[in-house]
C-alpha cells in the first residue's frame, strides 16, 4: 500500500521509510518504527563508536522470530550518499577479494539501516586503514554461569589490565555475556593485540581454573566464563556499544559503571539486561560511559 511508505529528509538526505508498524519483537510488541526511533535518539552517543569502521549488519526482515542474515557488502539500492569502503576480505565465502562495506558516519545512514531491519550492528577493533585502536575482551558464560560470574571475571580482568596501564570499560553484550573495551594506541598490529589478549586470558584461567577458561572447546565451558581473546583477530567484529540485539525483547549492548559491575559480582545487585528505553534513560543520566574509547590509549607490552 502506498501509505506504508513515505519520504523523510534527515540532515539534508532524502530517505523512504516503510512498514513502520511491522512488529520486530513480537514478545514486546516493539515495531520497526520504534527501532528507528531508538536509533535516532541514541545516535549522538552511538555514532562516534561507528565512525570510520566497516559495519557488519544482522538483518531481520520479518522480526526476531523470522529468518535473519549477516550482511557485509552494500545492499542493493544503496543511496549514493552512503559512505562505502572497499576493503579486502581474505577467505570470503563468496570468493570476493574485496567487499564494499557500509560506513555509518551520520544519522541518515543509521536510520537507513534501521529501516532495512538491520537490528544489530557489529564493528571491528580498527578504523579503516589503521591498526586496532581497541582491545576487546569478550566474556562468554557457560550455563549455569551467567552475568554474575561474568562480572566477577570482569573485575579480575580490569585489575590485571591495569597492571599494564590499560583501562577497561565494561558493557553488557545485550545477550548473555559482557565485553570489556580498552582504548589502545592504534600503532600495533592485530597479531600483537590478539597475542596479548590471549596471554592475559590464559593467566587468569590458570589463576582460577575452576571458574575461567581461555580455551574455545565448548565441552569444557559449562559453569565457567570463557575469556574469548580471539575477538581481536582483524577479521572479527564485536557488537557496537548501544546496538540492539535480537532477543525476545529489545535489549541493547549497554555500557556499565564499574560500581554496577562490582555490585553484581558481589551479589549486592541482581544482574540484568537493559532494554532500549533503559539505555536512553541511562544516557540521559550518565552520558556516554564509553567516551574514553574515542581517545588513543597506551601501547601494549610486546
Amino acid at each position: 500500500m502506498a501509505g506504508d511508505r513515505f519520504g523523510v529528509s534527515i540532515d539534508g538526505r532524502d530517505l523512504e521509510l516503510s512498514n513502520l508498524d511491522k512488529v520486530m519483537y513480537p514478545a514486546a510488541g516493539f515495531t520497526k518504527g520504534e527501532v528507528i526511533d531508538y536509533y535516532t535518539r541514541i545516535a549522538p552517543v552511538m555514532l562516534p563508536h561507528l565512525a570510520d569502521r566497516a559495519v557488519t549488519r544482522i538483518r531481520f526482515p520479518n522480526g526476531v522470530d523470522g529468518m535473519h542474515f549477516f550482511e557485509k557488502n552494500k545492499p542493493g539500492g544503496t543511496p549514493d550518499w552512503v559512505r562505502l569502503a572497499t576493503l579486502p576480505v581474505p577467505g570470503s565465502t563468496k570468493s570476493r577479494e574485496t567487499i564494499d562495506f557500509v560506513v555509518v558516519d551520520d544519522l541518515p545512514t543509521l536510520v537507513w539501516l534501521a529501516n532495512l531491519a538491520a537490528l544489530e550492528l557489529h564493528t571491528p577493533q580498527w578504523r579503516i586503514g589503521a591498526d586496532p585502536d581497541l582491545l576487546v575482551v569478550d566474556l562468554d558464560p557457560g550455563a549455569p554461569a551467567g552475568l554474575k560470574e561474568c562480572s566477577a571475571v570482569a573485575v579480575l580482568m580490569r585489575d590485571r589490565l591495569a597492571e599494564d596501564g590499560v583501562a577497561a570499560y565494561p558493557k553488557t553484550s545485550g545477550k548473555k555475556g559482557m565485553q570489556l573495551c580498552c582504548p589502545i594506541s592504534g600503532t600495533q598490529g592485530s597479531e600483537l593485540v590478539s597475542a596479548y589478549a590471549k596471554k592475559v586470558a590464559e593467566e587468569l584461567a590458570a589463576m582460577v581454573p575452576g571458574s575461567i577458561t581461555a580455551k574455545m572447546a565448548k565441552a569444557i565451558r559449562p559453569g565457567k566464563v570463557f575469556i574469548d581473546w580471539s575477538q581481536n583477530n582483524a577479521a572479527k567484529t564485536t557488537v557496537t556499544p548501544y546496538s540492539l540485539r535480537a532477543q525476545q525483547v529489545p535489549t541493547a549492548s549497554t555500557p556499565l559503571t564499574w560500581d554496577e559491575v562490582e555490585a553484581v559480582a558481589t551479589g549486592a545487585q541482581e544482574p540484568r539486561h537493559y532494554r532500549s528505553a533503559d539505555v536512553l534513560e541511562r544516557v540521559d543520566k550518565h552520558g556516554d560511559l564509553m567516551a574514553d574509547l574515542l581517545e588513543p590509549g597506551p601501547e601494549l607490552p610486546a
